[in-house]
């Protein structure tokens, strides 16, 4: 007899949730600060729901959509610094 076996924790996304890559702000949350995918156990997504935000991460990652390693990370949507000093002609 199978026993059935109750998940460690409760899932925050439904089975139909869809990871667009086009969403870079959603899929942040999904990404580490050193640019690295966050594990399942700690995002809480089941394997299915991992498999995909991986590959929409990956396709975002290369459309240039979120950045790629710890060093983009460090220099990736922040503004420029500007000179305090006017331009001059």
């Amino acid at each position: 007899m199978k026993k059935s076996s109750k998940s460690k924790y409760r899932q925050e996304f439904n089975g139909d949730q869809v990871f667009d890559y086009k969403d870079p702000v959603a899929l942040y949350r999904f990404v580490s600060d050193g640019g690295k995918i966050t594990p399942a156990r700690i995002s809480k997504l089941s394997i299915a729901q991992q498999k995909l935000v991986a590959a929409a991460v990956k396709k975002a990652r290369s459309l240039a959509l979120l950045p790629n390693g710890m060093d983009a990370f460090d220099n990736f949507h922040r503004p420029e610094a500007i000179s305090p000093a006017p331009f001059e002609a």
